[in-house]
């Protein structure tokens, strides 16, 4: 049996809706207590913790170096952002996106993806990769729920016929999740992965608003 409380409309916090993004930061700083990275990696980290509220990623997430700051280099060349989910690519400041000039793609929803993952017996996810690869443009990956997304991505990248600017690597869950996100961690493109089970399409998308929003100045 659950415990009553004794929380009172006294316990609330009284804010205006632009400072509740604010205070949220504050408190997220003070209880890290020091243990996130005072560099590039900081805002990723606090606007994940944001999102999820929890602190576990200042040790999870993992950044390949100078992660961040090609990242942003990639976006301000006109790199486009492709997810894995269409959850996720919702999740994308689509304001931040076009005051940077940047776009976002996800592909899971095509009916070429859908009668090719058929024909071959594979996921959607693993062949929207395929997909993504014959743009031919600068792009971001951002994989919020599919290990086999980071697998085919790990696969192409290793025969040499893709390479993406950053790869975004934070599906949750248990089957291959672990192990397809330690593959992208062994290439030498950049990452940004949350190592071991925990992540999703809300961490990933946040991961891409954070990078945004460091490159149009619109929040912290």
């Amino acid at each position: 049996m659950n415990e009553k409380t004794n929380v009172t409309l006294a316990d609330i916090e009284r804010l205006g809706p632009m400072d509740i993004e604010r205070r949220s930061f504050e408190l997220i700083s003070e209880e890290a207590a020091g243990r996130i990275p005072e560099d590039e990696r900081a805002m990723i980290i606090k606007r994940v913790i944001h999102t999820s509220a929890d602190f576990d990623y200042i040790d999870n997430l993992c950044f390949s170096e100078r992660a961040v700051s090609r990242a942003q280099e990639a976006l301000r060349g006109g790199a486009w952002i492709v997810t894995d989910t269409t959850m996720a690519l919702s999740g994308i400041n689509k304001r931040s996106l076009a005051l940077t000039g940047a776009e976002a793609r996800c592909f899971i929803g095509d009916e070429d993806v859908a009668q090719e993952a058929k024909r071959l017996g594979v996921t959607r996810a693993s062949v929207c990769v395929d997909k993504a690869a014959r743009l031919g443009r600068p792009l971001i990956y951002a994989v919020g729920n599919a290990p086999t997304a980071l697998i085919r991505l790990y696969e192409l990248i290793q025969a040499g016929s893709f390479r993406p600017e950053l790869v975004i690597g934070v599906p949750v869950g248990f089957v291959n999740v672990v192990q397809s996100k330690e593959l992208i961690m062994q290439t030498d493109v950049p990452y940004i992965v949350a190592r071991g089970r925990k992540g999703g399409s809300n961490v990933a998308a946040a991961i891409c608003n954070a990078l945004l929003y460091q490159l149009d100045g619109s929040r912290a």
